[in-house]
């Protein structure tokens, strides 16, 4: 899931927790969810942690060679 779909569905609270609990700001995450910012790889990770998988580090950084790092192979 993208991380634009993924919080056009929150509140305004749960919003400023996830934001919160990866130690950034919502118009961080908005700017992201637009694609004007590149998330770095500790928020991408964050995210993917916070969002319990529905947000998927792939997804919000493609250029990161995931497959290694999780120990699996490229899809």
């Amino acid at each position: 899931m993208s991380l634009h779909a993924y919080i056009k569905n929150l509140d305004k609270a749960k919003l400023d927790g996830l934001a919160a609990r990866c130690e950034t700001t919502t118009g961080q995450l908005r700017q992201i969810a637009y694609g004007n910012r590149r998330a770095s790889v500790r928020l991408a990770v964050s995210l993917e942690r916070e969002t319990q998988g529905e947000v998927a580090c792939e997804q919000l950084r493609p250029d990161v060679d995931w497959a290694y790092l999780r120990g699996s192979t490229a899809a």
